[in-house]
């Protein structure tokens, strides 16, 4: 087969090493143009570009998909398949009518549950215990293609998103290798999504890491490692604003957003029912460190209240 791939992030990288290791010809890859990272803004490709570029496979990265010119390119390559991992980008039907077997879509979710951007930060924010990947026939639709494959992993307590990513990237990977098995058969299965039972991954916005410690302690914590490492649930604390890393669930009590202790391993503070230690931070302007080192050049008084600036 002549495979097109799209895809931008790390994540995507292992979907694409999925198709490189099966023999096909990977005929294009299609990314995100390169943005600026880093304290010198310097302009950097993306995970995926520069895995394939390794490669030695041709690369475009468009502004836009809807450039006549972006459309010609891609129907020039005659391909079989297009594989979408993590783009970033909305197909037109012009575009996912190119294809000779279509465009399928390898998505961190067990569909039709978290579809939509964001459902690995969702899933560990909701304290889900068992997460996966579905890889999915894509439609005009949010993640409503049918589904032909779908692949289940436990998702551990103390997992951040960010080893949620990483686990998500591997299952992908394997079952992406099962879908490339089945296409070889010509035999891929396809089964409708129950719309009744879908669920939305919104976007993570700045009210979703604001931290205000008036859910019970568990909740605070599935949202602090739900968005850990990114984009960082944060307080504020003495008017300085902290992003979390990490933090650990105990049972003390108080006045809700009151630091009751800072001498169990962290800042604790508590919740609406029980509270959570903070074990690791990043305060405003510099860099991640542990709470109990944070705390040993830096005094909180027992009783202060979080976010009063």
């Amino acid at each position: 087969m002549r495979i097109v791939f799209m895809g931008t992030p790390d994540f995507a990288v292992s979907s694409l090493e999925a198709l490189y290791e099966s023999g096909h010809e990977i005929a294009l890859v299609v990314s995100q143009p390169d943005r600026p990272k880093g304290r010198g803004y310097n302009l950097t490709p993306s995970a995926v570009k520069q895995y394939a570029l390794e490669k030695g496979t041709e690369v475009i990265t468009p502004a836009s998909l809807k450039d006549e010119d972006v459309i010609a390119k891609l129907k020039s390559v005659n391909a079989d398949l297009f594989v979408v991992t993590a783009y970033g980008r909305i197909l037109s039907k012009e575009i996912l009518d190119i294809p000779r077997l279509g465009c399928v879509n390898v998505h961190a979710s067990l569909l039709p549950k978290w579809r939509g951007a964001a459902p690995i930060n969702r899933a560990i924010m909701c304290g889900d215990k068992v997460g996966g990947v579905t890889i999915m026939y894509m439609d005009v639709g949010l993640d409503t293609g049918d589904i032909i494959i779908k692949k289940a992993i436990d998702i551990k307590d103390d997992w951040t998103a960010e080893e949620y990513h990483d686990a998500l990237a591997e299952c992908g990977k394997e079952a992406l290798k099962e879908f490339i098995e089945c296409a070889e058969k010509g035999d891929i299965p396809r089964q409708k999504q129950d719309d009744d039972l879908a669920t939305y991954a919104a976007k993570i916005g700045n009210e979703d890491a604001y931290l205000t410690f008036d859910e019970d302690a568990i909740d605070v914590r599935n949202r602090i490692r739900g968005l850990s490492p990114f984009p960082g649930s944060f307080f504020f604390l003495n008017g300085k604003r902290f992003k979390v890393r990490n933090a650990v669930l105990s049972d003390g009590n108080g006045e809700v957003g009151t630091v009751i202790s800072t001498d169990k391993g962290g800042i604790e503070i508590a919740c609406k029912s029980g509270s959570v230690i903070i074990t690791k931070l990043c305060p405003e302007g510099k860099g991640v460190c542990d709470a109990e080192s944070y705390l040993r050049g830096n005094k909180i008084a027992i009783g202060t209240k979080v976010n009063e600036r």
